[in-house]
Protein backbone atom coordinates (compact mmCIF):
# COMPACT_ATOMS: atom_id res chain seq x y z
CA UNK A 1 0.00 0.00 0.00
CA UNK A 2 3.40 2.32 0.71
CA UNK A 3 4.56 2.01 -2.75
CA UNK A 4 0.95 2.45 -4.19
CA UNK A 5 0.54 5.87 -2.55
CA UNK A 6 4.41 6.97 -3.27
CA UNK A 7 3.64 6.16 -7.21
CA UNK A 8 0.65 8.46 -6.99
CA UNK A 9 2.59 11.14 -5.67
CA UNK A 10 4.99 11.18 -8.13
CA UNK A 11 1.75 11.05 -10.73
CA UNK A 12 0.26 14.35 -9.14
CA UNK A 13 3.86 15.84 -8.63
CA UNK A 14 4.23 15.32 -12.37
CA UNK A 15 0.77 16.73 -13.02
CA UNK A 16 0.03 14.06 -15.17
CA UNK A 17 -3.09 12.84 -17.52
CA UNK A 18 -5.57 10.80 -15.48
CA UNK A 19 -4.65 7.61 -18.08
CA UNK A 20 -1.18 8.72 -17.50
CA UNK A 21 -1.06 8.27 -13.66
CA UNK A 22 -2.88 5.20 -13.97
CA UNK A 23 -0.20 4.17 -15.82
CA UNK A 24 2.29 4.93 -13.48
CA UNK A 25 0.32 3.32 -10.44
CA UNK A 26 0.58 0.17 -12.06
CA UNK A 27 4.31 0.75 -13.15
CA UNK A 28 6.51 -2.61 -11.90
CA UNK A 29 9.01 -0.89 -9.09
CA UNK A 30 11.94 -2.83 -9.42
CA UNK A 31 13.85 -1.44 -6.02
CA UNK A 32 12.97 -2.23 -2.66
CA UNK A 33 12.82 0.44 -0.26
CA UNK A 34 10.97 3.72 0.25
CA UNK A 35 11.10 6.35 -2.58
CA UNK A 36 11.48 9.99 -2.52
CA UNK A 37 8.23 11.36 -3.36
CA UNK A 38 7.94 14.87 -5.88
CA UNK A 39 5.08 15.81 -3.49
CA UNK A 40 5.54 18.72 -1.48
CA UNK A 41 6.02 18.56 1.90
CA UNK A 42 3.40 19.30 4.24
CA UNK A 43 5.51 22.29 5.48
CA UNK A 44 6.32 23.69 2.04
CA UNK A 45 4.27 26.83 1.04
CA UNK A 46 1.60 26.62 -1.79
CA UNK A 47 3.32 29.32 -3.33
CA UNK A 48 7.08 28.54 -3.26
CA UNK A 49 8.59 28.75 -6.88
CA UNK A 50 9.81 25.27 -6.26
CA UNK A 51 6.32 23.98 -7.16
CA UNK A 52 5.13 26.21 -9.89
CA UNK A 53 8.58 25.10 -11.71
CA UNK A 54 11.91 24.31 -11.44
CA UNK A 55 14.58 21.20 -12.38
CA UNK A 56 14.22 17.92 -10.96
CA UNK A 57 16.89 17.13 -8.61
CA UNK A 58 19.04 13.71 -8.44
CA UNK A 59 16.71 12.26 -6.44
CA UNK A 60 13.88 12.55 -8.62
CA UNK A 61 15.81 11.69 -11.70
CA UNK A 62 16.05 8.09 -9.77
CA UNK A 63 12.66 7.93 -9.50
CA UNK A 64 11.89 8.41 -13.31
CA UNK A 65 14.26 5.35 -13.60
CA UNK A 66 12.45 3.42 -11.01
CA UNK A 67 9.41 4.12 -12.85
CA UNK A 68 10.59 3.67 -16.54
CA UNK A 69 10.16 7.06 -17.36
CA UNK A 70 13.74 6.85 -18.02
CA UNK A 71 15.16 3.57 -19.60
CA UNK A 72 18.18 2.25 -20.66
CA UNK A 73 19.58 -0.81 -23.21
CA UNK A 74 22.23 -1.02 -20.05
CA UNK A 75 21.49 -0.67 -16.49
CA UNK A 76 21.93 3.16 -15.80
CA UNK A 77 25.06 3.34 -13.05
CA UNK A 78 24.69 5.31 -10.46
CA UNK A 79 27.19 8.03 -11.03
CA UNK A 80 25.41 9.01 -14.20
CA UNK A 81 22.99 10.74 -12.02
CA UNK A 82 24.11 13.80 -10.87
CA UNK A 83 22.73 17.12 -8.48
CA UNK A 84 20.92 18.08 -11.66
CA UNK A 85 20.89 15.96 -14.84
CA UNK A 86 21.46 12.83 -16.53
CA UNK A 87 25.04 11.66 -18.08
CA UNK A 88 23.82 10.00 -21.60
CA UNK A 89 26.38 7.03 -22.36
CA UNK A 90 27.23 6.40 -26.79
CA UNK A 91 25.58 3.51 -27.90
CA UNK A 92 26.89 0.59 -29.93
CA UNK A 93 27.10 2.24 -33.22
CA UNK A 94 28.08 5.41 -34.51
CA UNK A 95 26.76 6.51 -38.47
CA UNK A 96 28.76 8.70 -40.40
CA UNK A 97 26.68 11.60 -42.34
CA UNK A 98 27.35 13.43 -45.15
CA UNK A 99 25.98 16.52 -43.09
CA UNK A 100 24.45 17.41 -39.57
CA UNK A 101 20.19 17.45 -39.92
CA UNK A 102 17.62 18.20 -37.99
CA UNK A 103 14.23 15.20 -38.33
CA UNK A 104 11.40 17.58 -38.54
CA UNK A 105 8.07 16.81 -37.42
CA UNK A 106 7.92 14.53 -40.29
CA UNK A 107 10.50 12.12 -40.23
CA UNK A 108 12.28 9.86 -37.84
CA UNK A 109 16.39 10.49 -36.99
CA UNK A 110 16.90 7.02 -38.50
CA UNK A 111 15.25 8.31 -41.69
CA UNK A 112 17.69 11.00 -41.86
CA UNK A 113 19.93 8.76 -41.53
CA UNK A 114 19.44 6.59 -44.09
CA UNK A 115 19.49 9.21 -46.89
CA UNK A 116 22.73 10.62 -45.59
CA UNK A 117 25.01 7.82 -44.05
CA UNK A 118 28.50 7.03 -45.39
CA UNK A 119 29.72 4.77 -42.69
CA UNK A 120 29.13 2.66 -39.85
CA UNK A 121 31.37 2.66 -36.62
CA UNK A 122 31.43 0.04 -34.23
CA UNK A 123 31.79 1.38 -30.77
CA UNK A 124 31.03 -1.90 -29.06
CA UNK A 125 35.10 -1.39 -28.59
CA UNK A 126 36.82 1.71 -28.47
CA UNK A 127 37.18 3.48 -31.90
CA UNK A 128 38.37 6.45 -33.99
CA UNK A 129 36.23 9.30 -34.28
CA UNK A 130 38.24 11.47 -37.02
CA UNK A 131 38.62 15.23 -36.66
CA UNK A 132 36.42 17.11 -38.60
CA UNK A 133 33.74 14.12 -39.33
CA UNK A 134 30.04 14.42 -38.63
CA UNK A 135 28.57 11.64 -36.68
CA UNK A 136 25.07 10.35 -35.24
CA UNK A 137 25.48 7.93 -32.49
CA UNK A 138 21.99 6.64 -30.96
CA UNK A 139 22.93 6.68 -26.82
CA UNK A 140 22.10 3.49 -24.84
CA UNK A 141 18.90 5.59 -22.60
CA UNK A 142 15.60 6.34 -23.72
CA UNK A 143 12.84 8.91 -22.23
CA UNK A 144 8.98 8.49 -21.75
CA UNK A 145 7.61 11.85 -20.45
CA UNK A 146 5.03 12.97 -19.39
CA UNK A 147 3.06 16.05 -20.79
CA UNK A 148 4.40 18.14 -17.71
CA UNK A 149 8.01 17.42 -18.26
CA UNK A 150 10.36 18.97 -20.89
CA UNK A 151 14.18 18.22 -21.19
CA UNK A 152 17.26 20.00 -22.50
CA UNK A 153 20.70 18.97 -23.08
CA UNK A 154 24.63 19.99 -23.13
CA UNK A 155 27.75 18.80 -23.65
CA UNK A 156 29.96 17.51 -20.27
CA UNK A 157 32.69 19.57 -18.98
CA UNK A 158 35.37 18.03 -20.06
CA UNK A 159 33.49 17.42 -23.98
CA UNK A 160 33.58 21.11 -24.42
CA UNK A 161 37.00 21.54 -23.34
CA UNK A 162 38.42 19.45 -25.63
CA UNK A 163 36.23 21.35 -28.55
CA UNK A 164 33.99 17.89 -28.95
CA UNK A 165 30.97 19.55 -30.45
CA UNK A 166 27.95 17.58 -29.48
CA UNK A 167 24.16 18.29 -29.67
CA UNK A 168 21.24 15.86 -28.74
CA UNK A 169 18.47 14.83 -31.50
CA UNK A 170 15.13 13.39 -31.01
CA UNK A 171 12.48 11.67 -33.68
CA UNK A 172 10.30 14.35 -35.23
CA UNK A 173 13.07 16.98 -33.83
CA UNK A 174 12.75 20.68 -35.00
CA UNK A 175 15.31 22.06 -32.81
CA UNK A 176 18.77 20.92 -31.26
CA UNK A 177 19.06 20.24 -27.50
CA UNK A 178 15.66 20.40 -26.66
CA UNK A 179 13.03 16.95 -25.52
CA UNK A 180 9.78 18.41 -26.16
CA UNK A 181 7.08 17.57 -23.31
CA UNK A 182 5.55 14.22 -23.93
CA UNK A 183 8.34 12.99 -26.10
CA UNK A 184 8.75 8.96 -25.83
CA UNK A 185 11.48 7.32 -27.65
CA UNK A 186 15.24 7.33 -28.42
CA UNK A 187 17.98 9.56 -28.35
CA UNK A 188 21.02 10.63 -30.87
CA UNK A 189 23.42 12.58 -30.51
CA UNK A 190 25.36 14.63 -33.03
CA UNK A 191 29.40 14.59 -32.86
CA UNK A 192 32.08 16.51 -34.16
CA UNK A 193 35.08 16.67 -32.85
CA UNK A 194 36.59 20.42 -34.20
CA UNK A 195 40.03 20.04 -32.86
CA UNK A 196 41.18 16.68 -32.27
CA UNK A 197 40.57 13.10 -33.19
CA UNK A 198 39.18 11.45 -30.49
CA UNK A 199 39.07 7.61 -29.65
CA UNK A 200 35.43 6.54 -27.68
CA UNK A 201 33.70 3.83 -27.49
CA UNK A 202 30.23 2.54 -25.66
CA UNK A 203 29.21 3.90 -22.33
CA UNK A 204 31.21 6.88 -23.44
CA UNK A 205 29.87 10.25 -21.76
CA UNK A 206 29.70 13.08 -23.56
CA UNK A 207 26.05 14.90 -22.84
CA UNK A 208 23.90 15.61 -20.49
CA UNK A 209 20.29 15.94 -20.09
CA UNK A 210 18.13 17.74 -17.37
CA UNK A 211 14.95 17.81 -16.74
CA UNK A 212 12.27 20.43 -16.78
CA UNK A 213 9.05 21.28 -14.93
CA UNK A 214 7.18 24.61 -16.06
CA UNK A 215 9.51 27.57 -16.42
CA UNK A 216 12.23 27.69 -14.02
CA UNK A 217 14.74 30.52 -14.65
CA UNK A 218 14.74 33.57 -12.59
CA UNK A 219 13.97 37.22 -13.33
CA UNK A 220 16.48 39.76 -12.90
CA UNK A 221 14.91 40.97 -9.93
CA UNK A 222 14.92 37.58 -8.53
CA UNK A 223 18.90 37.03 -9.26
CA UNK A 224 19.25 40.46 -7.44
CA UNK A 225 17.63 39.25 -4.66
CA UNK A 226 19.56 36.09 -4.62
CA UNK A 227 22.85 37.73 -5.11
CA UNK A 228 21.78 40.21 -2.22
CA UNK A 229 21.07 36.52 -0.06
CA UNK A 230 24.11 34.70 -1.38
CA UNK A 231 26.77 36.57 -2.76
CA UNK A 232 26.91 34.93 -6.23
CA UNK A 233 30.32 36.26 -7.15
CA UNK A 234 33.80 36.87 -5.99
CA UNK A 235 36.91 38.22 -6.85
CA UNK A 236 40.19 36.80 -6.88
CA UNK A 237 41.09 38.32 -3.38
CA UNK A 238 38.23 36.48 -2.04
CA UNK A 239 36.26 39.31 -1.60
CA UNK A 240 32.85 39.34 -1.92
CA UNK A 241 31.53 41.65 -5.52
CA UNK A 242 28.22 42.64 -6.28
CA UNK A 243 26.94 41.21 -9.41
CA UNK A 244 26.36 42.56 -12.88
CA UNK A 245 23.13 41.50 -13.49
CA UNK A 246 21.29 42.28 -16.98
CA UNK A 247 19.87 39.13 -18.86
CA UNK A 248 21.64 36.95 -16.50
CA UNK A 249 24.47 37.48 -14.23
CA UNK A 250 27.18 38.96 -16.85
CA UNK A 251 30.64 36.93 -16.61
CA UNK A 252 34.13 38.33 -18.05
CA UNK A 253 37.10 37.04 -18.93
CA UNK A 254 40.65 36.93 -17.26
CA UNK A 255 44.20 38.03 -19.28
CA UNK A 256 45.60 38.02 -15.29
CA UNK A 257 47.80 35.26 -14.00
CA UNK A 258 47.64 34.41 -10.20
CA UNK A 259 50.83 33.57 -7.34
CA UNK A 260 50.51 29.82 -9.36
CA UNK A 261 51.00 30.57 -12.37
CA UNK A 262 51.62 33.59 -15.52
CA UNK A 263 49.35 31.05 -18.14
CA UNK A 264 46.21 33.05 -18.85
CA UNK A 265 44.78 31.01 -21.70
CA UNK A 266 45.58 27.34 -23.79
CA UNK A 267 45.89 27.47 -27.99
CA UNK A 268 44.69 24.04 -29.29
CA UNK A 269 47.62 22.81 -31.65
CA UNK A 270 46.65 21.55 -35.22
CA UNK A 271 47.21 18.01 -35.97
CA UNK A 272 48.04 16.53 -32.60
CA UNK A 273 47.55 13.11 -31.61
CA UNK A 274 44.26 11.50 -31.01
CA UNK A 275 42.95 11.76 -27.69
CA UNK A 276 41.14 8.53 -25.61
CA UNK A 277 38.53 9.97 -23.55
CA UNK A 278 38.82 6.91 -21.45
CA UNK A 279 42.40 8.56 -20.62
CA UNK A 280 42.50 10.20 -17.11
CA UNK A 281 45.77 12.45 -15.89
CA UNK A 282 47.60 11.02 -19.09
CA UNK A 283 48.40 13.55 -21.71
CA UNK A 284 51.17 15.84 -21.91
CA UNK A 285 50.23 19.10 -22.31
CA UNK A 286 52.59 20.22 -24.34
CA UNK A 287 51.64 18.27 -27.34
CA UNK A 288 48.50 19.42 -27.57
CA UNK A 289 48.52 23.10 -25.86
CA UNK A 290 50.40 26.11 -26.85
CA UNK A 291 50.83 28.08 -23.47
CA UNK A 292 49.72 31.71 -23.50
CA UNK A 293 51.12 33.72 -20.83
CA UNK A 294 49.71 37.33 -19.16
CA UNK A 295 50.36 39.88 -21.99
CA UNK A 296 52.06 43.56 -20.81
CA UNK A 297 48.79 45.07 -22.04
CA UNK A 298 46.37 42.61 -20.95
CA UNK A 299 45.01 41.66 -24.25
CA UNK A 300 45.58 39.17 -27.01
CA UNK A 301 44.25 38.65 -30.72
CA UNK A 302 42.55 35.28 -31.40
CA UNK A 303 43.19 33.73 -34.25
CA UNK A 304 40.32 32.79 -36.84
CA UNK A 305 39.30 29.22 -36.62
CA UNK A 306 41.69 28.50 -33.63
CA UNK A 307 40.50 27.14 -30.39
CA UNK A 308 41.23 28.67 -26.86
CA UNK A 309 40.61 28.13 -23.41
CA UNK A 310 40.43 30.74 -21.02
CA UNK A 311 38.72 31.39 -17.56
CA UNK A 312 36.73 34.22 -16.41
CA UNK A 313 37.60 37.07 -13.88
CA UNK A 314 34.75 36.34 -11.86
CA UNK A 315 34.80 33.43 -8.95
CA UNK A 316 31.20 32.10 -9.24
CA UNK A 317 28.74 30.74 -6.89
CA UNK A 318 25.45 28.41 -7.23
CA UNK A 319 23.05 27.67 -4.05
CA UNK A 320 22.14 24.58 -3.82
CA UNK A 321 18.53 24.84 -4.37
CA UNK A 322 19.32 26.56 -7.31
CA UNK A 323 21.03 25.06 -10.87
CA UNK A 324 22.36 27.79 -13.71
CA UNK A 325 23.79 27.76 -16.98
CA UNK A 326 26.34 29.38 -18.91
CA UNK A 327 24.66 31.21 -22.76
CA UNK A 328 26.89 32.91 -25.22
CA UNK A 329 26.76 36.56 -24.92
CA UNK A 330 25.34 38.47 -27.78
CA UNK A 331 27.44 37.82 -31.13
CA UNK A 332 26.90 41.73 -31.73
CA UNK A 333 29.61 42.73 -29.11
CA UNK A 334 32.16 40.46 -31.15
CA UNK A 335 33.64 37.90 -33.88
CA UNK A 336 34.51 35.54 -31.38
CA UNK A 337 32.03 33.35 -29.66
CA UNK A 338 32.42 31.33 -26.04
CA UNK A 339 31.56 28.22 -27.89
CA UNK A 340 29.60 26.00 -25.72
CA UNK A 341 26.98 26.49 -22.96
CA UNK A 342 27.19 24.87 -20.01
CA UNK A 343 25.39 23.36 -17.02
CA UNK A 344 26.52 24.50 -13.55
CA UNK A 345 25.19 22.30 -10.48
CA UNK A 346 23.89 23.00 -7.31
CA UNK A 347 26.81 23.53 -4.98
CA UNK A 348 29.23 24.49 -7.70
CA UNK A 349 31.67 27.13 -6.18
CA UNK A 350 30.98 26.35 -2.09
CA UNK A 351 32.38 22.68 -2.02
CA UNK A 352 31.86 21.99 1.86
CA UNK A 353 31.39 25.78 2.82
CA UNK A 354 35.11 26.20 2.39
CA UNK A 355 35.30 27.59 -1.44
CA UNK A 356 34.56 31.24 -2.29
CA UNK A 357 33.72 30.83 -5.59
CA UNK A 358 34.76 29.06 -8.87
CA UNK A 359 35.96 30.55 -11.95
CA UNK A 360 33.94 29.17 -14.87
CA UNK A 361 36.57 28.02 -17.53
CA UNK A 362 35.56 29.64 -21.46
CA UNK A 363 35.70 27.74 -24.68
CA UNK A 364 36.43 30.60 -27.29
CA UNK A 365 37.02 30.40 -31.05
CA UNK A 366 37.14 33.62 -32.92
CA UNK A 367 34.84 33.96 -36.12
CA UNK A 368 36.39 34.92 -39.77
CA UNK A 369 39.05 37.71 -38.19
CA UNK A 370 41.39 38.30 -35.94
CA UNK A 371 40.15 39.65 -33.05
CA UNK A 372 41.51 41.62 -30.20
CA UNK A 373 40.18 40.52 -26.33
CA UNK A 374 40.58 42.32 -23.28
CA UNK A 375 41.10 41.47 -19.63
CA UNK A 376 38.00 42.57 -18.09
CA UNK A 377 35.79 41.98 -21.28
CA UNK A 378 32.48 40.33 -20.70
CA UNK A 379 32.05 37.68 -22.69
CA UNK A 380 28.72 35.02 -21.63
CA UNK A 381 26.23 35.48 -19.48
CA UNK A 382 25.22 32.69 -16.25
CA UNK A 383 21.23 32.47 -16.14
CA UNK A 384 20.12 30.65 -12.74
CA UNK A 385 16.85 28.30 -12.55
CA UNK A 386 15.40 26.89 -9.19
CA UNK A 387 15.57 23.63 -8.32
CA UNK A 388 12.36 21.74 -7.86
CA UNK A 389 13.91 20.92 -4.88
CA UNK A 390 17.03 20.73 -2.89
CA UNK A 391 19.22 17.78 -4.46
CA UNK A 392 20.28 15.04 -1.83
CA UNK A 393 24.32 15.18 -3.66
CA UNK A 394 26.20 18.37 -4.09
CA UNK A 395 28.25 19.23 -6.63
CA UNK A 396 31.87 18.58 -5.02
CA UNK A 397 31.24 17.26 -2.00
CA UNK A 398 31.81 13.20 -2.07
CA UNK A 399 30.71 12.78 -5.61
CA UNK A 400 33.85 12.95 -7.70
CA UNK A 401 33.63 16.21 -9.04
CA UNK A 402 36.49 17.26 -11.36
CA UNK A 403 36.62 21.23 -11.45
CA UNK A 404 35.30 22.34 -8.38
CA UNK A 405 38.58 24.57 -7.33
CA UNK A 406 39.80 24.78 -11.01
CA UNK A 407 41.30 27.79 -11.63
CA UNK A 408 42.26 27.29 -15.82
CA UNK A 409 41.97 24.18 -16.01
CA UNK A 410 41.94 21.63 -19.42
CA UNK A 411 39.95 18.29 -19.68
CA UNK A 412 40.84 15.72 -17.08
CA UNK A 413 42.27 13.84 -19.92
CA UNK A 414 45.46 16.21 -19.87
CA UNK A 415 47.96 16.00 -17.23
CA UNK A 416 47.78 18.87 -14.34
CA UNK A 417 50.50 21.54 -14.40
CA UNK A 418 52.70 21.49 -11.03
CA UNK A 419 52.26 24.19 -8.95
CA UNK A 420 54.84 27.16 -9.07
CA UNK A 421 58.56 26.35 -7.74
CA UNK A 422 57.73 22.26 -8.00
Amino acid sequence: MRECKLSLALAIALNLEPQERMATLNAPNPKSGPIPALAPQADEPLESPHLKGGILPAQHIRELIDKGIITSDAPIEDGQVQPASLDLRLGPVAYRVQASFLPGKSSTVMDRIKTLQMATIDLSRPAVLERGCIYIIPVLESIHLPKSISAGANPKSTTGRLDVFTRLITDHGIEFEQVRPGYSGPLYVEVVSRTFTIVAGMGTRLNQLRFIRGNPSLSDRRTAGLDKDEVLVYSGDDSPTRALIDEGVRISMSLQGDANSDTVAYKARKNSPAVDLSMLDYYPIDDFWETVREPRNKSIILDPGDFYILASKERVRVPADFAAEMVAFDPSMGEFRIHYAGFFDPGFGYGAGDILGTRAVLEVRAHEVPFLIEDGQIVCRLLYTHMLARPDKIYGIGIGSNYQRQALALSKQFKRPAPAGI
